[in-house]
């Protein structure tokens, strides 16, 4: 898959999930799992990340971790239990990625790609779910 068409999936991708049109996004997302190598689907799970690092920035204005002075994002999980593998996978690389972590956050999705064909389905969907929920959340939050 070249680049300019891997670039409009993902942004439609994006946009999609954003207005709430789970069809839209997952469309995209299909054709660049079917059509791009590993490497795609990984560039397309950066951006998603991109998009939940942005909104988390946002959110907390300037309370927000601050990378190059050291600080750090976090996250807890309330009952790992009760943990949805997925969400668990969206949460953590939007941190890793947050925070930097390159090596963090290739070694999650490696672990999501090497999983079953489902859960690593799965994992891409809410780390695109997550991020635009986020989004969502940091846009009302900045409205009030």
């Amino acid at each position: 898959m070249d680049h300019a068409r891997l670039y409009d999936l993902t942004m439609q991708a994006i946009g999609h999930a954003l207005e709430g049109d789970s069809e839209g996004a997952t469309t995209a997302m299909l054709e660049i799992g079917q059509n791009g190598t590993w490497h795609d689907v990984y560039g397309s799970c950066c951006a998603f990340a991109e998009v939940g690092k942005r909104a988390l920035i946002k959110f907390y204005g300037a309370k927000a971790p601050s990378t190059a002075n050291g600080d750090s994002w976090g996250m807890t999980i309330l009952d790992p239990a009760k943990a949805d593998p997925a969400e668990v996978f969206a949460t953590r690389f939007i941190v890793a990625y947050a925070n930097d972590d390159k090596d963090t956050a290739i070694a999650l999705f490696r672990a999501a790609l090497e999983s079953s064909d489902e859960e690593y389905v799965s994992s891409v969907a809410q780390l695109l779910a997550t991020a635009a929920s986020l989004a969502n959340s940091a846009l009302t939050h900045a409205r009030e």
